[in-house]
């Protein structure tokens, strides 16, 4: 059943109990990537990519939506994929009202060491400071940032599923939308935000994967990634993982290069340099085989076995879910359904994760296993629609994600992560 929610409410009075930021020395600040990891949980995160020319002079006022709740929220800018240095020379964050517009009183300027300029260097991020105030679960938090001299690649993410917008000046510190009278589909230098989560909150989870992942053929501007759907399952059981960190790429292979940097090439910037993760979801591996390339199964599995050695050697827990059908699509075939059956037979029972989601078989006919059931299916026979969508998230055992562990520990067995009932919205 696809069912159909009314539109995702807008949270109100976010940011509560604000101390108003002084203004801060007009000097810039170069923060090097080693000063790049903030404390407290990620509340949410796209992988960065590279993206067109950046445009000296623009502004960017961007929506994102949080999981977790927490005091004195920061953000993180990236030039990961530039080639000079990146000036950010003003950065505000508050809470949506509507469109581009912002509740009164709640955009606020953020500092970088005390500075209301960063210069960003290539290859590098940055975190702000702290901003005093809460940010609830399931807010629409807009930050705005103005670029004097950008150029050169870009580092953002395509595929948002989400309407931010544009406009040429500095118009950060408005909270009305007046001036920003262009939309995009896609955020723009801002990859990660973090919280210091109330008690009882511990950790976070990174959903690493592809399209699926990132959400296409879900509905724009409604949340209903299954990420999404698994954040405010896990709130709603006020669980000790609640921070959800959305790290799909369009395209994204595991073992090669192409649409964003391979799932084994990023584990560095997209899940280890993220604060307060205790697990990673790997749900990867459809356009491996969809490449045509001659991927063998036993080529897969290496490199799922390369990603868990590295995050157990991090201390992070891993749950891999098996790889969904596909067969209606021009690239399937039955070499590339082999290979994906075999992979999903190691996933199942491989021994190398510390959990395991079977979306295979959430998602797949029970009369054609090689197909997408089509009461899931978002028109293409690979992604799924919002029903597809929030039946992954409720096949996820939450239990699952609090796992605690130490660096290099494996597993001692694989736990079947089971099919976790649906909690319905708020």
């Amino acid at each position: 059943m696809t069912g159909r929610f009314g539109r995702v409410r807008r949270v109100a009075a976010v940011l509560l109990t604000a101390v108003v930021c002084q203004s801060a020395p007009a000097r810039a600040v170069a923060l090097p990537a080693s000063a790049e990891q903030a404390s407290g949980v990620v509340t949410w995160a796209a992988s960065a990519d590279r993206m067109g020319e950046g445009t000296a002079g623009e502004g960017y006022r961007l929506i994102v939506h949080t999981s977790v709740g927490g005091d004195d929220p920061r953000i993180r800018l990236s030039n990961a994929f530039g080639d000079r240095s990146l000036t950010v020379d003003s950065v505000y964050a508050g809470v949506r009202s509507e469109g581009a517009a912002l509740r009164p009183g709640s955009n606020r300027p953020l500092t970088f060491g005390g500075a209301r300029t960063v210069i960003v260097p290539a290859g590098a991020t940055a975190w702000s400071d702290p901003l005093p105030g809460r940010l609830r679960a399931g807010s629409d938090l807009v930050v705005s940032l103005h670029t004097p001299a950008a150029a050169g690649p870009a580092t953002g993410h395509w595929l948002a599923m989400q309407t931010s917008y544009t406009g040429r000046g500095d118009h950060t510190a408005e909270q009305s939308g007046a001036n920003w009278t262009r939309t995009t589909g896609s955020w723009w230098y801002l990859d990660a935000v973090s919280v210091r989560p109330s008690r009882g909150v511990t950790g976070a989870v990174v959903a690493l994967g592809d399209s699926i992942t990132d959400g296409w053929h879900s509905t724009t501007d409604l949340n209903r990634r299954w990420p999404d759907y698994l954040a405010r399952r896990l709130h709603t059981a006020h669980a000790a993982v609640q921070g959800v960190a959305d790290e799909g790429i369009s395209g994204n292979q595991v073992l090669t290069d192409g649409f964003g940097q391979s799932a084994l090439h990023r584990l560095d910037r997209d899940v280890l340099s993220l604060p307060g993760v205790r697990t990673v979801f790997l749900f990867e591996g459809v356009n491996d085989l969809k490449a045509h390339t001659g991927v063998t199964a036993q080529d897969l599995i290496a490199g799922y076995r390369k990603i868990a050695e590295r995050l157990h050697a991090a201390g992070k827990c891993v749950v891999a879910a098996t790889i969904g059908p596909f067969e209606g699509r021009p690239e399937w075939g039955p070499a590339a359904e082999a290979v994906r059956r075999e992979v999903n037979r190691f996933v199942r029972a491989g021994g190398e994760f510390d959990a395991v989601a079977d979306f295979d078989r959430v998602l797949r006919s029970p009369r054609a296993p090689a197909r997408l059931l089509a009461r899931f299916d978002g028109g293409d026979h690979l992604h799924p629609d919002d029903g597809g969508m929030r039946a992954l998230a409720g096949a996820v055992g939450l239990g699952s994600l609090d796992c605690a562990r130490s660096p290099g520990d494996r597993p001692a067995h694989p736990a079947p992560v089971g099919s976790g009932a649906i909690s319905p919205l708020r």
